[in-house]
């Protein structure tokens, strides 16, 4: 236990460069193959043929193509690279107004006493985002926020994207109704959207418990051991985290600061009525904070020359958490141009066919996980994959509804923890959290996580979904 306490992953983007390389070697040992794919109406997407997975030419990817991958994965993650720069400026502007410290300080103020509160409900927004629409990348604009007011409730880092990206990806992973997951995935399976519903939400409710109860007993650990401190080492983070939060809720906001907090939630407002109603995409949204970060400058007082300094801070300070999502696109690019990923996929779920059926469904939830390495893209992978397996699960027996299951636990889970999640990698980047420490946090959650998504399939399969 003490070595892997010790244990230390290099930096994200060395890691992410490893695997563009580790891709581009296996374009070389791994046979080259294509499935055919045709344009499905249902989904509107390229999906996969069944039965047509074939041999193709060689196109091995040398290390100086591995290389230039890694800007071809900026420019196809561009859009996301550009929201996460000028969501980085636009909460620097808001942050340098103090309006932030100010609001967060009453908050603090107000649930004294009742921190560990904040943990569920905060969880349960967020699992909210990630069972409705899938929410990841979203989130980064939120961890200015959580990052202020875990520090001032006494919490830290971690605690804050575990109540975030964490609760949204198990809501995402058991969800009944995401629209880029298990919808995709029943229309292929030619279900009815929304069937298995009930039972869906049941372990949905088991899992986000679960997970809520350890970000719980990790915060309070955290709370416990700054306490633990004593005022012989002088004060503690949380002690002075306090003070800060009760000279800030002292102050007066002012019609200035109250107008900037007013447009802080406009913009989070707009944010959901753009992904939902308005079908926005990363373009419009990062317009979105660019707006509220000038305008907020301007009306706090900040002029232009101080709001834009405080946007080039911003930028700056988000340069790492942007690279690590064109560093990960360029992992799959690598795979595409080397025309291995469908052969990877293909040697995955062909030994299935000789499984019973209860060791099939088992396997076919290890195989989406494994799958979701190179292929991030829960919806991608959803058309990548479930062609394949729905007449297998028809010749092995098994419940189409089981099949997707598979897919959505699979996948959805292993977004905890792959470093090709973009999203993921740039969130922990953004708060200071390293992805070792949060591996350490999230690895035995997720494990049992698991086990609960396979005690679901087993209910499954006994019940006849």
């Amino acid at each position: 236990m003490r070595r892997l306490r010790r244990f230390r992953l290099p930096h994200p983007l060395v890691l992410l460069v490893v695997c563009v390389f580790i891709a581009a070697a296996a374009s070389w040992v791994l046979p080259a193959g294509r499935f055919e794919r045709h344009d499905d109406p249902a989904t509107g997407r390229s999906v996969v043929v069944p039965g047509t997975y074939h041999r193709v030419a060689p196109a091995p990817v040398g290390p100086f193509q591995a290389v230039v991958a890694i800007p071809k994965g900026l420019e196809a993650a561009a859009d996301v690279v550009f929201l996460v720069f000028l969501v980085g400026g636009a909460f620097t502007v808001v942050e340098q107004t103090g309006a932030l410290r100010r609001a967060v300080g009453r908050l603090v103020q107000a649930m004294a006493r009742r921190e560990t509160w904040v943990i569920p409900i905060v969880s349960a927004a967020f699992a909210l985002g990630g069972l409705t629409e899938n929410m990841q990348e979203e989130i980064i604009a939120f961890v200015p926020i959580l990052l202020v007011l875990a520090r001032q409730l006494g919490f830290d880092a971690l605690t804050a994207c575990a109540m975030s990206v964490g609760s949204a990806a198990v809501g995402a992973a058991f969800s009944p109704i995401n629209p880029f997951q298990v919808q995709i995935a029943q229309k292929l399976a030619q279900l009815q959207p929304g069937s298995g519903g009930l039972f869906r939400t049941a372990f949905l409710l088991l899992a986000l418990t679960l997970w809520t109860w350890a970000i719980v007993r990790h915060g309070a650990r955290v709370r416990a051991a700054r306490v633990a401190v004593g005022p012989a080492a002088g004060e503690t983070e949380a002690e002075l985290a306090a003070a800060e939060a009760e000279v800030a809720a002292e102050q007066p906001l002012g019609w200035r600061l109250t107008v900037v907090l007013l447009l802080v939630a406009a913009a989070f407002v707009m944010l959901v009525v753009g992904l939902q109603v308005l079908g926005w995409g990363f373009d419009e949204l990062s317009a979105l904070f660019l707006v509220m970060g000038v305008a907020a400058g301007l009306i706090a007082g900040l002029g232009i020359a101080g709001t834009t300094n405080a946007f080039v801070e911003g930028f700056r300070g988000m340069t790492t958490a942007a690279l690590l999502i064109g560093f990960a696109r360029a992992i799959s690019v690598v795979l595409e141009e080397g025309q291995v990923l469908d052969t990877l996929v293909h040697g995955l779920f062909a030994p299935l066919a000789g499984l019973p059926v209860a060791a099939s469904a088992a396997a076919m939830m290890a195989a989406q996980a494994l799958v979701h390495v190179p292929v991030p893209s829960v919806s991608g992978q959803a058309v990548l994959t479930m062609p394949i397996l729905v007449p297998l699960s028809d010749l092995l027996g098994l419940s189409r509804q089981v099949t997707v299951l598979a897919y959505q636990y699979g996948a959805g889970l292993t977004e905890l923890l792959t470093p090709t999640n973009g999203a993921l990698m740039a969130i922990l980047a953004a708060a200071g959290v390293g992805f070792d420490e949060w591996l350490r946090f999230a690895v035995r959650w997720v494990v049992l996580l698991a086990l609960l998504g396979l005690v679901a399939m087993g209910v499954a399969v006994a019940v006849g979904l």
